[in-house]
Parts: C-alpha cells; sequence; structure tokens
C-alpha cells in the first residue's frame, strides 16, 4: 500500500493555527541480531538479520493554536520525543503530513551538538551559529545566555566536567536567544533543579505574552496542568485525550490508575 508523508511549513493550516499533524505514523525497525565487529561479518557473510516493526506513532492527529502553551504528557516510551522530534523535521513521518507556520527553535535532546571537550564560551559560539546565530548575535547575546544559565564561574569550565543540570541550563539558553515562533521543550522541567524550573516557567509566560506558541513534552502531569493551557495524552503512540489541561491530567490518573497525590 502507497503511504504519503510530508512536512511543511506553509499553510494549507489558518493563520491562527501554529502545528497541525493529520494522520501521523512512523515505525522503526529493531534487528534480533546484531554484529558490530568484523569478524562476526567474516565467519557469517550469508547470516540475514531479521527484524521486528516497533510502530511509535499510530495515526497522530492535532492542531496546536497560535500562542498557546500545550502539553503532550504520557508515560516513558509513549512516542513523545518521536513526535516532537517529527514536527521539528529530525524524523520524517512514514504516513500522515506536518504542517508548521513559524520559525521553530526546538530543545529536544540534551547536549545535542555540544562538544565535552570544549568549554561553555566555546560551545555557546559554535551551537549558537549552528541554530542560526551571527556572530554578531552571539556577541551581543552572550552574557544574557551565561546570566540565565547562571554559569558565570564557569563559563571557560569544559563540559565534560559539568553536571547534567548545569549542561540542561546552557543548553535552554542558547535555544531561547534564537528568534522563534514557536519552541518544542522536552523534559527540561525534569532536568533542572527547582530554581531553574522557575526561572523556565517564567519564560514560557513570557512567550505566552508575546504571542509565541510553546509545545511542552513531560512524564509529568503536575508540570502540564501549571504551565499549560490545553494538553494531549499520548499512550502507546496514539491519542488518548484532547482537551483542557486540567481535564487530560485528570484523565491521565484515571487512565493509570493511580490517584493524584
Amino acid at each position: 500500500m502507497a503511504t504519503r508523508a510530508s512536512l511543511s511549513s506553509a499553510p494549507p493550516i489558518a493563520s491562527s493555527t501554529a502545528i497541525e499533524l493529520r494522520g501521523i505514523s512512523k515505525s522503526f525497525r529493531i534487528p534480533h541480531e546484531v554484529r558490530d565487529t568484523v569478524r562476526e561479518h567474516f565467519l557469517h557473510p550469508l547470516r540475514q538479520a531479521t527484524y521486528e516493526t516497533n510502530d511509535v506513532l499510530r495515526d497522530v492527529s492535532f492542531t496546536i493554536n497560535t500562542g498557546e502553551c500545550f502539553g503532550i504528557v504520557g508515560r516513558n516510551g509513549c512516542g513523545k520525543t518521536t513526535l516532537l522530534k517529527t514536527i521539528a523535521r529530525i524524523y520524517r513521518p512514514d504516513e500522515g503530513e506536518v504542517f508548521v507556520n513559524g520559525l521553530l527553535s526546538p530543545f529536544i535532546e540534551l547536549g545535542v551538538g555540544f562538544n565535552p571537550e570544549l568549554s561553555a564560551r566555546d560551545n555557546i559560539m559554535i551551537s549558537g551559529a549552528l541554530l542560526g546565530l551571527s556572530r554578531r548575535d552571539l556577541h551581543d547575546r552572550f552574557d544574557d545566555i551565561i546570566a540565565f544559565a547562571e554559569l558565570e564561574r564557569f563559563v571557560d569550565q569544559r563540559l565534560k566536567n559539568y553536571s547534567s543540570g548545569m549542561q540542561v541550563r546552557l543548553a535552554y539558553s542558547v535555544a531561547i536567544q534564537v528568534p522563534f515562533d514557536i519552541l518544542l521543550v522536552d523534559e527540561v522541567l525534569a532536568v533542572g533543579d527547582a530554581r531553574f524550573q522557575q526561572k523556565c516557567a517564567q519564560t514560557f509566560d513570557e512567550f505566552r505574552a508575546a504571542g509565541k506558541t510553546v509545545v511542552l513534552v513531560t512524564h509529568d502531569p503536575h508540570a502540564i496542568r501549571v504551565h499549560c493551557e490545553r494538553a494531549m495524552l499520548l499512550e502507546n503512540g496514539a491519542v488518548v485525550s484532547i482537551g483542557s489541561a486540567g481535564e487530560v491530567v485528570d484523565r491521565y490518573f484515571e487512565h493509570e490508575g493511580i490517584s493524584e497525590a
């Protein structure tokens, strides 16, 4: 059967719509046998690897409005990060269509684009350039990036000596300096400490006040209830519920069979 998959930055979507997904499906092939060495290939040159298919996203459709904070919640392994990467064009869907109306700034994987052997100063210049900032932009915004990340004392220290919390502060600080209309955020609130989580929450409020769109992916339903207007519950790659943040969080606890603390 023929499949259709496309990614687009242009309408046909309404100007009030930031993101629209139509029937998105995504699968990965998982090998049953992995041959990692030359010796294994030499000893068994004709052995055929077998695969099974892991259906990560299953016919996912939803719309995110311009200027809203939209949450995506679900247990680990339900497909949240794959969905975010599909929106960010890191993955191409097997089926369905993705429409994005505006510039994206993805904050998806901690440390992507960072070189652990280099200092924070050098990594800011490199990752910022990869995200589209000019050398002048980086020079003008450098102090703000370091100040937001609270890394003034460690700016010339190699990243391999940073804690995960320090790295996430630096990565998020760089990501929000890039001009964007839509910010994709994956689990930043789960890695940073309480102080940094509060600073992130403040930026979410500032972005919404400026008419920007925030997509917050997390397995923490409390963060969804606090920060988002609407949300979606994802389970085994399929949409279970879409609605107000409070309704979706209630559905999450009901679906998991647990009571909210």
